[in-house]
């Protein structure tokens, strides 16, 4: 194939992800009216139902933006050899691979991070201040986007430049050893993030003593499920929006309430949430989505090495030398339809997922503190009810909370 030929067909890979986007996205817009189900007719009254239906229209128009200027910034950028100019600012600081790497990657990401933060900036302090769901000051939101860009500069930066040197090194075998580096830090990460990345963000401290500890103590025990660390996080710092989540192994292992959560449900809803955690974890499926990821990763990778050395993915994006940044620039949009079809799985076998945990927080606690749970907590985000099942297939991780109601009432 031409460099050429390769050329148009990343443009048209491009456009037909974002064609297949915005139709989905039409799809879901017209079943916004649509009445809601009778399963769920408690979660919202006129006066709340209307507001869903606007909050969903206005989040649909402003998506529409966002993703019409990205797709015309990123065309713009390839037709008029963005690459080829910031490959070569990159290497007019050094002749260094790694660093020239380092320095490509660091400009068109920070670019493209600058482009997106006004429409951060609107969402956040706009839509989501209208809505009455932001708690977020600017100092907060400025600080976490700096904090983000270190982030991603130490560690994005330095697996990068840790797989450039194995490339350097080992030649074509580097995707055995980059997968190696890759799967131990996604091990290490899995292990420690609560520990390490989170409290760069939010404040978590332990669940005090008190009835709700208690409660969720003596389900734990009831199932044999070892909890020490059951930590509340300050999620109201952000948003009024709510959440838990399990994370670590072992000794590691803990719960993470927000306190919005437990501001906004029951305690025997909190358990109930809980207990649908601790399913995720009894069914190894934490242990599985990971393994799932590695593998992934490394088929990518292997995939990956094969066409490294093609200078036809350099020359397709207008740089006339071959470098393993440029290189993994195309093949990352080559990729995109394989990792759209695991993606699709991995959503299907998530949203299964999703059930079994379900399944065993009704037959280990209940099923009706659950529903109400996720009646509330749908309620409280506005979230949509009746979106389209095509919609559902192809971009949500979760089961519907219609699909969910009717599993637990089985």
């Amino acid at each position: 194939m031409t460099p050429e030929s390769l050329f148009y067909l990343i443009i048209g890979i491009i456009v037909f992800n974002f064609a297949l986007d915005k139709f989905l996205d039409h799809l879901n817009a017209k079943r916004f009216k649509d009445p809601i189900p009778k399963e769920l007719e408690d979660v919202y009254d006129a006066e709340a139902y209307a507001k869903s239906q606007e909050y969903k229209k206005v989040k649909y128009r402003f998506g529409i933006l966002v993703s019409t200027v990205s797709i015309v910034a990123t065309l713009a950028f390839f037709f008029f050899d963005g690459f080829a100019l910031v490959d070569g600012w990159a290497r007019s600081y050094s002749e260094q691979p790694i660093v020239v790497a380092l320095i490509f990657f660091g400009i068109i990401l920070f670019a493209s991070d600058i482009l997106g933060t006004p429409f951060s900036y609107y969402n956040t302090f706009v839509i989501e201040e209208k809505f009455g769901f932001n708690k977020t000051t600017p100092q907060t939101f400025f600080l976490d986007k700096f904090k983000g860009w270190l982030i991603g500069a130490v560690i994005g930066g330095g697996l990068l430049a840790l797989i450039i040197w194995f490339y350097q090194v080992t030649g074509p075998d580097f995707w055995l050893y980059a997968w190696g580096a890759v799967a131990l830090f996604a091990i290490f990460m899995n292990m420690f993030y609560a520990r390490l990345i989170v409290p760069l963000f939010n404040k978590q401290t332990p669940l005090e003593a008190g009835s709700l500890r208690s409660e969720i103590e003596e389900y734990a025990n009831k199932v044999g499920f070892s909890l020490k660390n059951i930590f509340v996080i300050d999620g109201s710092k952000r948003s009024t929006k709510a959440n838990a989540y399990f994370s670590g192994f072992g000794r590691e292992k803990r719960v993470t309430l927000y306190d919005t959560l437990i501001n906004d449900l029951e305690e025997d809803e909190i358990v109930a949430v809980l207990a649908h955690e601790v399913g995720h974890y009894k069914r190894r499926h934490i242990i599985f989505n990971l393994a799932v990821s590695i593998l992934t990763t490394g088929f990518t990778l292997w995939l990956f090495s094969l066409f490294v050395d093609n200078a036809v993915l350099s020359e397709a994006l207008g740089v006339s030398e071959p470098s393993f940044h440029i290189g993994l620039i195309a093949f990352g949009i080559l990729y995109t339809p394989i990792s759209e079809i695991t993606g699709l799985i991995m959503n299907y076998l998530s949203r299964l997922f999703e059930y079994q945990a379900d399944n065993y927080a009704k037959t280990t606690y209940a099923s009706s503190p659950l529903i109400s749970a996720l009646k509330k907590l749908s309620k409280n985000s506005l979230s949509n009810l009746t979106p389209h099942p095509a919609y559902v297939f192809m971009h949500y991780s979760h089961p519907t909370l219609l699909d969910r109601y009717r599993n637990l009432k089985r």
